[in-house]
């Protein structure tokens, strides 16, 4: 009897426990929680952290994150306005904003990211259908470094854009959450995180860039050949005058120092009798060595001046 007793004590006490335990459920700080009772919600949403009670085995807790949550596309092959084919690889950030019209029409996070699925996928399409590609992949218009050295052709090549890549996923963030306004979430925030070429256009977009930047390059090179021409010409021009100056200014200090020696020769004849013979001395002395080399034969008079120091000699 005894051991009957603490048998069925210990079957009440397991079976309180399973009570207690299925009626018992922590909220955390980052989840908000529906009650439903038999599939249909029940009470209001719950949000506060914390110990909450539920009806046992008839009401259960459906817990969902308040927390942002990730979105991340699929790569999709989308046209744009102008005819350009292009992979677009795009992400976003969602929210909860009405967990029990969120239960109602998409149950978990599951049909949501499915239902996210189409609405962003086609936003997007539509987005970039409707731009060209440059106003896709470029935000602002930019300005050229040291615009000086570029010409007005190539400035030219850079094409203006209306809207920008921000502008359209602002487009398609605000479209997207029209379309799930009645869905219980908000879409907090979309990204392109990726463009590119699809890969039969890619290579043909490679050899136009490359062909383009040989022709500016080339362009350069042309206009670089031009101003050095220019330079060296320059150059040239300027040595020429600073040699002619040169020869100049050296003429004119030979004639000074020649009329400043011939002014001292003739203050040395005047000065005296031996100055002057010397002085006439060094100038026929200075007229043979002009006038005479080793294979010069010359007849001289015995009245000639040059006769006469040649004579002193024996």
């Amino acid at each position: 009897m005894r051991q009957f007793r603490t048998t069925l004590i210990g079957v009440i006490l397991f079976i309180v426990f399973l009570v207690v335990n299925a009626s018992i459920f922590i909220v955390d700080e980052t989840e908000q929680v529906i009650i439903t009772q038999f599939g249909q919600p029940v009470g209001q949403t719950i949000t506060t952290p914390g110990i909450h009670f539920k009806v046992p085995f008839i009401q259960d807790a459906n817990v969902f994150d308040k927390r942002y949550l990730e979105w991340d596309g699929d790569r999709n092959q989308v046209p744009t306005k102008d005819k350009k084919f292009i992979f677009v690889d795009t992400y976003a950030r969602w929210q909860i904003t009405d967990p029990l019209q969120f239960f109602i029409r998409l149950k978990d996070e599951r049909g949501a990211q499915s239902r996210l699925d189409d609405i962003l996928d086609g936003e997007t399409r539509n987005a970039v259908a409707a731009h060209d590609l440059l106003e896709v992949v470029r935000s602002t218009n930019r300005t050229p470094v040291q615009i000086e050295l570029i010409s007005d052709e190539i400035e030219a090549r850079l094409d203006r854009i209306a809207i920008g890549r921000d502008s359209i996923q602002k487009i398609v963030l605000k479209a997207a959450n029209e379309r799930s306004a009645d869905l219980g979430i908000k879409i907090l925030d979309f990204r392109f995180k990726r463009i590119k070429y699809v890969e039969e256009v890619q290579q043909r977009v490679y050899e136009r860039m490359i062909s383009e930047r040989v022709r500016i390059a080339e362009k350069f090179r042309s206009e670089g050949r031009g101003e050095a021409s220019k330079i060296s010409g320059e150059r040239e021009k300027e040595l020429a005058k600073i040699l002619s100056d040169a020869e100049r200014l050296a003429a004119e200090i030979r004639g000074k120092a020649d009329a400043d020696a011939a002014a001292i020769y003739n203050n040395s004849y005047n000065k005296s009798a031996q100055s002057r013979e010397l002085y006439e001395f060094l100038k026929t002395m200075e007229a043979y060595e002009a006038s005479f080399d080793k294979e010069t034969q010359i007849i001289l008079s015995t009245e000639s001046e040059f006769y006469k120091y040649l004579n002193r000699l024996k």
